[in-house]
């Protein structure tokens, strides 16, 4: 299903404001379009240089014509180009200029925007339209930013594939890889880096639970941060665990990852660091099960990384694979029930999680949830299944404290900025329902799931294309709690270092 809000009264609209953009457009679109960043948009609108019509109608344009992605759930296109409209006015009055003024962006659609239906991914919501917007999005759009639509995803947030066969625009099912459309986009976050890799919009709003902003767009070839948890609010977003979910940016240039959660923190602007000033460190264990041209890739940018100053050392992690298991399935399992009982209550939508579990089209989704959410169970020994209660208390009050404790003294006592590794272990696998399985789940995370149940930083960088595969590849740094910002000037100068990838070839 591509459900849009697009009345015959917004078709008008549309029809005029492609007009408009065949004309104003056209000469910016020329003159490279393709790494329009969301920061170049807003200061070019600000200037009078291009009018936010002109890219909310070529953002819209390119949301259609791509629509064997399937990206989007919903794209609100009356309601963007109005909101780009009364920019272009303001713009005429002298009124002030926004960070994100005018610039088009896309959001999950487990992240509220008022007016718009929030499904996370699932039919049993496609009705519930929300009265506010989630303060992640209130704090965008008071910048300037609009939003064009919202962004298909894994259901339910509950995998790294982004093969759910809800929701369609085209005759594929799931949402498909901006580089290859035969290929997976990754997940849960998949419509968004898809959308943004695809250069539908510059920049949107992801979710991370366990790898959902970093492994889409490692497999797409965007940049993203999963935030220290807590730093972002998770109000009007749909969860899994209020333990490790967090919203995130996700951008085709990490200077946009650098505004949008600037915007959204109101932190000061960050710059480039020193590579020259900087040490990683590389856990052996998390280079384990590459495909050659992610361990290619990940090599190359090691060695970049050496040549411009960076001191990289070994470290050791005693014990990190041991309690990170002790930790995930438990409380993801345990709280997606809870968390989704207050989440269904708080949205008044008359929805129970009952009714919820009954719509899941994703064979792998129903099963987590009939299996393991909905009768608060474990995986057991033999195939059998434990109660969940005494696994997940003993990881809050044990594993995961210890874990924390881990990392702290890991980045300590090596004295490193960040832990640097591959994101995820295979360039984009074929777009079949297998991509869902457990075992391909288990590859895609193997290497971000420990610091998303820590509840550290990462941030997500494009390093190149795989020689053989012609896909993105993607790096990662971890760093302490807290230390965000200083992982985004981290990020901005190995974006100067590494470049950014070419586009998609033209559809």
């Amino acid at each position: 299903m591509y459900k849009q809000s697009f009345s015959s009264a917004a078709a008008s609209i549309f029809a005029t404001a492609l007009m408009v953009a065949s004309s104003a457009y056209a000469d910016h679109h020329a003159t490279g379009s393709d790494t329009l960043t969301a920061a170049k948009a807003a200061a070019d609108i600000c200037a009078g240089k291009v009018k936010s019509e002109s890219l909310v109608a070529e953002s819209l344009s390119r949301a259609k014509a791509l629509s064997e992605l399937n990206a989007f759930i919903t794209l609100d296109e009356g309601g963007a180009i109005s909101a780009a409209k009364q920019v272009d006015a303001a713009r005429k009055s002298g009124a002030r200029c926004k960070p994100l003024e005018g610039v088009p962006i896309v959001i999950k659609d487990n992240i509220e925007v008022v007016g718009l239906p929030s499904t996370a991914g699932t039919k049993a919501l496609m009705k519930y339209v929300p009265k506010a917007d989630a303060p992640v999005v209130a704090k965008l759009r008071a910048a300037g930013a609009i939003v064009i639509g919202k962004t298909n995803m894994h259901e339910l947030a509950f995998g790294v594939s982004g093969f759910n066969p809800s929701f369609s625009s085209s005759s594929n099912a799931g949402v498909r890889n901006a580089y290859d459309s035969s290929k997976i986009a990754g997940g849960s976050s998949s419509g968004t880096a898809a959308a943004v890799s695809a250069r539908i919009a510059p920049a949107g709003l992801g979710t991370d639970t366990g790898g959902s902003v970093r492994v889409p767009c490692a497999l797409n070839g965007c940049s993203s941060l999963r935030p220290t948890l807590g730093r972002y609010s998770q109000a009007g977003i749909a969860p899994i665990s209020r333990t490790r979910d967090t919203a995130g940016p996700m951008a085709i240039s990490m200077a946009d990852v650098e505004l949008l959660d600037r915007v959204i923190t109101g932190e000061s602007p960050v710059r480039a660091a020193d590579l020259k000033k900087l040490r990683f460190g590389v856990y052996a264990p998390m280079l384990a099960n590459l495909d050659a041209d992610t361990r290619a890739g990940f090599d190359v940018a090691i060695q970049k990384m050496r040549d411009a100053g960076v001191t990289i050392v070994d470290v050791d992690i005693p014990g990190l694979t041991e309690l990170n298991g002790q930790i995930g399935f438990p409380v993801a399992l345990y709280e997606a029930y809870d968390d989704m009982v207050s989440y269904l209550n708080y949205s008044g939508s008359g929805v129970t999680i009952a009714d919820l579990a009954k719509e899941i089209s994703s064979p792998d989704v129903k099963g987590t949830y009939d299996g393991l959410v909905i009768p608060r169970k474990l995986p057991g020994p033999d195939n059998s299944l434990v109660d969940a209660k005494p696994a997940y208390d003993a990881a809050i009050s044990t594993a995961r404290p210890a874990l924390i404790k881990l990392y702290q003294s890991t980045f300590s006592k090596n004295k490193i900025d960040a832990l640097v590794f591959p994101t995820v272990t295979k360039v984009a696998m074929d777009a079949t329902p297998d991509s869902s399985s457990l075992g391909n789940f288990l590859a895609y995370i193997q290497n971000t799931d420990p610091g998303s149940n820590a509840g550290i930083p990462g941030l997500q960088v494009p390093v190149g294309l795989g020689t053989s595969s012609k896909l993105p590849v993607g790096l990662e740094l971890d760093g302490p709690a807290g230390s965000d910002r200083k992982l985004i000037g981290i990020g901005l100068a190995l974006e100067q270092l590494f470049g950014r990838l070419p586009p998609p070839a033209k559809r």
